[in-house]
């Protein structure tokens, strides 16, 4: 029977320990029958038998306690059983029954022949079903095998040596003892099958206790990078006296590619930025830290004054795969006259809300996404005023293509409408009116993507 090695340090500690378990019981089994062999001695008055049974009883129990402490040995410093150790230990178990027999045989009980069918046969089985438990089924059938020729060979022996016409009264024929021999042979076979069952049951469960363990680190790590990720994002808006700013995020896994930022500039104008990296998960959401990163520092170096997407783009290409880049959008709100800047590297939508008109303005891009092309140039921007209601909102696409079970997106136009209808509330209320709205649309399907949304809003007089 073939057996696949499993190299697994788990494995092969749960075969050692199967096999001290093993010979734990086999040593039970012996002191159990030493015992019995003392007390039918002493009962018969033959010490010449008791003593030589006692002999070979004594060399099988050491042996078996010198191969106890080498497995045990293995265990504490996690190294493996010599192999010709194991087969030492094959041979002499697979004897045990034959030795057996031949003492048997010694005693005034049975004749020769009576002790090739005597219940002590039935130790060949026992030795089989005790081999299974080392998780080895070429070990298991060479027990088998050893102990079909251990038993071919006391046959023989008997046979060829025994020539008392009283003993040959109760000789079968020499068929029947080799049929014996098929039988523990069988068994052999039958018991390296469930060895070769348990060993595979054993690794199945190892290796589902390894991936849930690793399962279990990946989620602790991911739990730490959510907490860290969000940790960035800030805790509360700045205070100013004629506007409001709330963001709030929610990424479709424990971390995402999205996020929001403000920052007070050196000159009283106040910088609120929303990017959303490819994708989400632990890769955008790595990159979307180094936007993060490069952004405040760009801003606290006046880069803002002086190409702040060029700079921005050209940090995140020499950084960046092919295959990823980031939206970024960032508006500069100067409260000492209401004027606000935006410029967006090819971040939308961006929607300027106007409460006189009741009217949304989409503000269009001014370049290409940060990242994928290094040097392309990028425009100043788009300048507009903010009048008492007026609301900018940086949002990012998972609000507006979250699908409901229909397949249907929620769209811009129910992302417009929700805003008209919240121009009265409070930039936090339209932001919570927002979630609530597109949740409510979608009945219950699973987020696919990262949500973050922005809302700067001059307060009504």
């Amino acid at each position: 029977m073939s057996e696949n090695p499993i190299k697994s340090k788990a494995f092969r500690r749960a075969a050692l320990k199967s096999e001290s378990y093993r010979v734990t019981g086999l040593l039970f089994l012996l002191g159990g029958f030493a015992i019995f062999v003392i007390v039918r001695g002493i009962a018969l008055n033959d010490l010449r038998l008791l003593l030589a049974q006692s002999i070979v009883l004594s060399l099988v129990i050491t042996h078996e306690i010198f191969m106890l402490r080498a497995v045990k040995r293995a265990l504490d410093n996690d190294s493996e059983v010599a192999p010709e150790r194991w087969v030492l230990n094959v041979f002499i178990e697979s004897q045990i029954p034959t030795v057996a027999l031949f003492l048997l045989m010694a005693g005034p009980w049975l004749t020769a022949f009576q002790v090739l069918v005597a219940p002590a046969v039935l130790i060949y089985f026992l030795i089989i079903i005790l081999s299974t438990l080392r998780l080895s089924p070429n070990l298991t059938l060479l027990t088998g095998m050893l102990s079909s020729f251990g038993y071919l060979f006391l046959v023989f022996f008997i046979e060829t040596t025994v020539n008392n016409p009283d003993a040959r009264m109760h000789a079968f024929p020499l068929a029947f003892y080799f049929i014996y021999a098929l039988l523990i042979l069988t068994a052999a076979i039958v018991g390296a099958f469930v060895a070769n069952q348990i060993r595979n049951h054993v690794s199945a469960a190892l290796r589902e206790a390894e991936l849930q363990s690793e399962l279990e680190r990946v989620n602790n790590n991911l739990e730490i990078a959510r907490s860290i990720q969000q940790g960035l994002l800030p805790s509360r808006a700045p205070e100013l006296e004629e506007f409001e700013i709330s963001g709030w995020n929610q990424p479709a896994d424990e971390t995402g590619g999205d996020y929001f930022d403000w920052q007070a500039l050196p000159d009283g104008r106040v910088a609120i930025s929303l990017a959303d990296a490819t994708g989400h998960g632990i890769g955008p959401a790595l990159v979307s830290a180094s936007c993060r990163a490069y952004s405040r520092a760009s801003l606290l170096a006046g880069a803002d004054k002086n190409g702040l997407l060029d700079r921005l783009n050209l940090l995140l290409a020499e950084d960046l795969s092919a295959n990823r880049f980031v939206t970024f959008a960032v508006a500069f709100l100067d409260p000492s006259n209401a004027g606000v800047k935006v410029m967006s590297a090819g971040h939308g939508p961006i929607l300027l809300y106007k409460t006189r008109t009741d009217q949304i303005e989409n503000v269009e891009a001014h370049g290409i996404p940060l990242g994928m092309i290094a040097g392309v140039p990028y425009s100043h921007g788009t300048e507009s005023r903010l009048e008492p209601g007026d609301m900018l909102i940086l949002i990012t696409d998972g609000f507006y293509e979250w699908e409901n079970p229909e397949g249907e997106q929620f769209g811009l136009e129910r992302l417009e409408k929700t805003i008209r209808e919240a121009q009265n509330c409070s930039a936090e209320e339209v932001i919570e009116k927002l979630r609530d709205s597109v949740k409510s649309f979608c009945r219950g399907t699973a987020q696919q993507d990262d949500l973050t949304a922005v809302v700067l809003k001059r307060k009504l007089l």
